[in-house]
């Protein structure tokens, strides 16, 4: 008998089913103050894991990048990232039924990646058009399910199923990873990885007291997280003072 190699559909109804049992971890809702943290012990291990990768890579990466690119081009860079990612937003804002939303998005698509040389520049903001961001983690927030449990993922770190699942999903359905041939199509994840490291040069003290000055830094990181999230996305969280500011289709097509 002769075993064929699974083909890209079986693929696709195989990633579905694993999001459709991701999903139905995210039946618990989201409550106000409420942490829901049933896997801490393995979270707290990611946590360090994450924690001796930032010390010994990332953290000396990001501060040889900044050091060492001119800000105007850490900023382009960032730019070009934010760039190609607008048209998974835009295939967002329209799963959420936010029309306005997506036509904003993509006319600032349009002006950046024409006028503003691929993205490089940010002419649309020069003009008012603002970017509106979203994700499919928001998606989902919009069409009911709830957050889940809290988790620490490698690298990226602080999440929930929701957004977890969400991360998968954003990566799969921007239409540039689908539709742009190789090697352009890698420019985006190099863009995103570039952008991320420009940001921990930036907010560099920030991320170095949660840390590694805080007594917790597993429970401020989650604390952050958790409050930020929901505040991005309007859901109402109590007040504390420890609170930090600041698609089946689309799958089993061809």
């Amino acid at each position: 008998m002769i075993l064929k190699r699974p083909g890209l559909r079986y693929w696709r109804v195989t990633a579905l089913l694993a999001i459709v049992v991701a999903l139905s971890a995210c039946a618990r809702p989201e409550l106000a103050g409420e942490i829901y943290d049933p896997n801490e012990a393995q979270n707290r291990q990611m946590h360090e894991i994450n924690k001796r990768l930032d010390r010994a890579v990332v953290r000396p990466v990001a501060l040889g990048y900044g050091k060492n690119t001119p800000e105007e081009l850490r900023i382009a860079v960032g730019n070009f990232a934010s760039n190609l990612s607008l048209p998974g937003t835009v295939l967002n804002d329209i799963l959420q039924l936010q029309l306005g939303d997506a036509l904003r998005n993509t006319a600032r698509f349009v002006l950046n990646t024409t006028v503003g040389l691929g993205g490089l520049l940010d002419p649309a903001s020069e003009v008012g058009l603002d970017p509106r961001e979203t994700d499919f983690g928001e998606t989902l927030y919009v069409w009911g399910f709830g957050e889940g449990a809290y988790v620490e993922l490698p690298l990226l770190g602080p999440s929930t199923t929701r957004d977890a699942v969400g991360k998968i999903v954003d990566m799969a359905i921007n239409p540039l990873n689908r539709y742009v041939p190789a090697p352009q199509k890698y420019f985006l994840p190099v863009a995103a990885v570039m952008s991320r490291l420009g940001d921990r040069y930036r907010f560099g003290t920030t991320i170095d007291s949660i840390l590694y000055e805080s007594a917790d830094s597993y429970a401020q990181s989650r604390l952050l997280y958790l409050e930020s999230r929901r505040f991005q996305l309007g859901v109402e969280v109590k007040a504390q003072d420890d609170i930090y500011e600041g698609l089946y289709d689309e799958i089993l097509s061809e």
